[in-house]
C-alpha cells in the first residue's frame, strides 16, 4: 500500500512455480518492496499465537485420538509460523512493530476497502482463521467491525473440502473441480446431509455433527461415519466418476449455497445494508455466489474479492493498518480498475525483456509495435480456430485469469472444451471453461444483471440461446461424461456447462483497455463477443509470470500462438524441434 492505494500484490507461487507454495513469501515480498520502496509499517494477516492455541486445545482436549495428529502439529504451529515475525524481520532489515490483524478482519479489509460502497455489509467465510469461520460484519468509510461470528470447529470451509475429499479431490485445490462436477449430478442426498453431517438454520447459523468428520483428530477430513452416512467409501483420485459421486458433489454444492444465501440474508439483515463484500476461500465459490446474489431478498450489489482466500488477507492485513493506523482516507472507486485496480497487481515485463527472452529461448518471433494492429493479429489467429496464449502489461493477483496471464479460445469451437483440457490443460475433459465476454454484449448471452469482471458469478445462457440436449446417460453406475460434454448446448458450446451456466467475466472498457479491444476485434471479425478464457498454465502448475514461464508453457503445450508484449509468436514458424515439442501427440505441425 502506499497511503490508502494498492500499489502490489503477488503469491509466492507464481515465482517459484511451486504450486501452492506455503514456504515464506521472499520472492513475492522482493517483488512488492521494489514497486514500493522505503516501508513504514509491516502488518501480518493472523495471530499465529491465537491459532496455536486452537491446535493445541484441540489436540489435547481430542486426545487420544489425535496423537497421530500431533507431529503435523508440532511442524506447523511450532515451527515456521511461530517464528514468522523474527524472519520477516531478519528478510526485511526491519527493527520496528509488526502489525498483527485478525485472520478474519483481514478478510474483511480485503473486501470492504477497493469496493465501490460508502457502506456495506461484510460476509466471511472461510475454512478457519484463528478461532473464527465465519464472520458478519459492518463497513462504513473507514471503519470497519464485526458483529457476528462462528467458531471452529463449526465451519463451511471445512465441510466442503470434506465432499471435496470424499470425491477423490485434493483438498484445498480441488474444490473448483467439485463445484464443476456438481451440475452433472442430482442433489439427492440434500435431506441426508442436513439430517446427518450439518444443522442449518434459517438465519444461517449452523453446526457441524462433528463426530461425523475426520479433520478435528486425523489428517483426513472424513471418516468411517462419513463413509457410512453417504453409502460409499472416498473415490480413489483418478478412478472413473460415477452417477453416485457426481450426486454426492450436487448435494454438497445445493447445502453450501443455501447455507451462504442464509448468511447473506442475515447479514443484510443486521446492518441494514443493500450492499455486500464477500471474502473468505469459500467466496470463490462462483456458483454459491450467483444464488446468493439472486436469492437474497434487498441485496443490490455486491463485491467479491478476487483473492478471496488467505493470499487475499495479506492485502487486507495492508488495508487495515493504513485506514485504521494510519488514517488514510478512503474514497470509494468505481472508474478505471476500481480500488482493486482490476487485480492487476503483479509484475510486469519490458518489450525488451520479451525479446530478449525469446531470443534466448531461439524462437521466431514478430514485433508489433502498433497496439491496433498486434490485437488484430491476434484477434484473426482466435477467428481461425488458433489457441493463443496472452501474456500482456500486469500479472493478476488471485486464482483467475483475467486476460493478463490467458489461454483463449473461440467459443463458438465445438470441440473447444475438450480439446483445451486434453491437448492444452492436460487435464480432466469435463471441466467447464469460463466465457470473457464484452461488458456492454454480456446481456446478449447471459442473464446477467451484475457486472462480472473477477469470474466471481457463474450466470445462465439465455434461454433463447439454448439448444435441447439428451439427458445424462446413465447405464447401471457409469456415467458417459464424454458424451455430455460433447453433446452441443448453445451457440457457443465450448463455454456452456451441462446445465447451460457459464463463469462470466465481464471485459469492460474502463478495467481492462487492451483486453477489451481485443475481444471488440474478434466480435468485428466474427460477430461473436465472447472468448473461451482459461489461465496461462497446464495441470499442476501455477499460472505464469515471467516471459520464460510463457515460453515454456507454450513449448510444452498445443498452444498454436504465443502474443507476449508486442512480440507475435506462431508455433508453424518455429524451428522443427520447437514444432515437435509437444505434451500432446494430438499437435501435427505443418
Amino acid at each position: 500500500m502506499r497511503g490508502g492505494e494498492i500499489v502490489a500484490a503477488a503469491q509466492e507461487e507464481r515465482f517459484t512455480r511451486v504450486r501452492h507454495d506455503a514456504r515464506f513469501p521472499s520472492r513475492a515480498l522482493a517483488y512488492c518492496r521494489r514497486m514500493l520502496g522505503d516501508l513504514d509499517a509491516i502488518a501480518y494477516y493472523e495471530d499465529p499465537v491465537l491459532a496455536l492455541d486452537r491446535n493445541l486445545k484441540n489436540t489435547i482436549d481430542m486426545a487420544p485420538a489425535t496423537e497421530a495428529l500431533w507431529p503435523a502439529v508440532a511442524r506447523s504451529q511450532l515451527g515456521a509460523k511461530l517464528k514468522i515475525f523474527e524472519t520477516l524481520r531478519t528478510e526485511v532489515g526491519w527493527d520496528r512493530e509488526i502489525f498483527v490483524v485478525d485472520h478474519h478482519l483481514s478478510h474483511m479489509a480485503s473486501a470492504y476497502y477497493p469496493s465501490p460502497f460508502e457502506s456495506a455489509a461484510i460476509l466471511v467465510i472461510d475454512g478457519v482463521g484463528e478461532w473464527a469461520t465465519t464472520t458478519i460484519g459492518y463497513g462504513q468509510d473507514a471503519r470497519i467491525e464485526a458483529l457476528r461470528q462462528i467458531s471452529y470447529p463449526h465451519s463451511l470451509g471445512l465441510f466442503y473440502s470434506a465432499f471435496t475429499y470424499h470425491c477423490g479431490f485434493k483438498v484445498n485445490s480441488g474444490e473448483y473441480k467439485l463445484m464443476g462436477l456438481a451440475p452433472y449430478g442430482r442433489p439427492r442426498f440434500v435431506d441426508k446431509i442436513l439430517s446427518n453431517l450439518i444443522d442449518l438454520k434459517p438465519d444461517g447459523s449452523f453446526g457441524l455433527n462433528i463426530e461425523n468428520f475426520g479433520f478435528l483428530t486425523s489428517q483426513t477430513a472424513t471418516n468411517q461415519a462419513f463413509e457410512s452416512i453417504m453409502g460409499c467409501p472416498r473415490r480413489a483420485p483418478e478412478t472413473p466418476l460415477t452417477a453416485l459421486y457426481l450426486d454426492i458433489a450436487a448435494s454438497a454444492q445445493a447445502v453450501l449455497e443455501l447455507a451462504m444465501t442464509a448468511l447473506a440474508r442475515k447479514a443484510l439483515q443486521v446492518t441494514g445494508s443493500e450492499s455486500l463484500c464477500l471474502a473468505g476461500g469459500v467466496a470463490l465459490n462462483c456458483v454459491a455466489n450467483a444464488r446468493l446474489l439472486r436469492d437474497t431478498p434487498g441485496l443490490k450489489r455486491i463485491f467479491i474479492q478476487p483473492a478471496a482466500g488467505d493470499a487475499g488477507g495479506a492485502l487486507g492485513a495492508a488495508l487495515q493498518v493504513a485506514h485504521s493506523h494510519f488514517g488514510c482516507p478512503r474514497r470509494p472507486a468505481t472508474g478505471g480498475g476500481g480500488g482493486q485496480r482490476g487485480s492487476l497487481l503483479g509484475p510486469e515485463y519490458s518489450s525488451d525483456e520479451i525479446g530478449r527472452a525469446l531470443g534466448e529461448a531461439g524462437l521466431v518471433a514478430r514485433r508489433v509495435a502498433d497496439n491496433d494492429a498486434f490485437d488484430g493479429e491476434v484477434a484473426q489467429a482466435l477467428a481461425d480456430g488458433l489457441v493463443v496464449g496472452r501474456f500482456e502489461g500486469r500479472m493478476e493477483f488471485g486464482p483467475r485469469a483475467l486476460g493478463a496471464r490467458s489461454i483463449l479460445a473461440d467459443a463458438r469451437r465445438e470441440e473447444g472444451q475438450i480439446d483445451i483440457n486434453l491437448r492444452i490443460k492436460f487435464r480432466e475433459s469435463w471441466r467447464p471453461f469460463a466465457p470473457a465476454v464484452l461488458a456492454e454484449r454480456a446481456r446478449d448471452y447471459f442473464d446477467l444483471e451484475e457486472e462480472s469482471p473477477y469470474m466471481l458469478l457463474v450466470a445462465n445462457l439465455r434461454e433463447d440461446l439454448r439448444e435441447q440436449t439428451p439427458a445424462p446417460t446413465v447405464e447401471g453406475d457409469e456415467v458417459d461424461l464424454m458424451r455430455l460434454v460433447n453433446q452441443r448446448r448453445s451457440p457457443v458450446p465450448a463455454i456452456t456447462h451441462v446445465d447451460y451456466s457459464a463463469r462470466v467475466q465481464t471485459v469492460g472498457a474502463e478495467r481492462f483497455p487492451r483486453f477489451h479491444d481485443l475481444l471488440q476485434k474478434f466480435y468485428e471479425l466474427t460477430g461473436c463477443a465472447v472468448l473461451v478464457n482459461t489461465s496461462f498454465n497446464q495441470r499442476g502448475e501455477p499460472i505464469v509470470c515471467s516471459p520464460q514461464d510463457a515460453i515454456a508453457c507454450f513449448l510444452n503445450t498445443g498452444i498454436d500462438v504465443l502474443a507476449i508484449g508486442d512480440w507475435f509468436v506462431d508455433k508453424r514458424e518455429q524451428p522443427e524441434w520447437a514444432r515437435l515439442r509437444e505434451g500432446s501427440a494430438t499437435y501435427a505441425p505443418d
